[in-house]
């Protein structure tokens, strides 16, 4: 992963395609200490990925272009994104299930700002 100065916030991406929830994901990173980019498509995502290396990604399973498990299969084959602490968030409790073995955390939706907001604190690298 690259490293980053200490003064400097972990990057995180959400890649949500509901707008209210990509909105409420992406303000609970911040208040978790993050620097948060906002992604509303897979397409997008899987671009962003091959730029960047984000210490933390909350994904969306299921999106209209592509799906959350084509952009995890990305993270988890790529020696670059090796290390990404992938939060998996869906309503559709048998796909999480399918994918729990590949993500960090499986929430299932709805997911709410604190319970994010508290969960993404344990994957902060300056936690303590």
């Amino acid at each position: 992963m690259n490293e980053q100065p200490a003064d400097t916030k972990p990057i995180a991406i959400v890649v949500e395609d509901n707008a209210d929830q990509n909105l409420v994901f992406t303000m609970a990173l911040n208040k978790a200490g993050y620097f948060t980019e906002s992604i509303h498509n897979g397409t997008d995502a899987h671009k962003r990925l091959k730029e960047i290396v984000p210490h933390i990604v909350v994904l969306d399973l299921r999106m209209p272009d592509i799906d959350g498990n084509v952009i995890l299969a990305q993270i988890r084959t790529d020696a670059r994104l090796s290390k990404v602490n992938v939060i998996l968030a869906t309503a559709d409790a048998a796909f999480a299930d399918a994918l729990q073995s590949q993500a960090e955390l499986v929430l299932l939706k709805p997911v709410s700002f604190s319970q994010l907001t508290e969960l993404a604190r344990r994957f902060h690298p300056q936690r303590n």
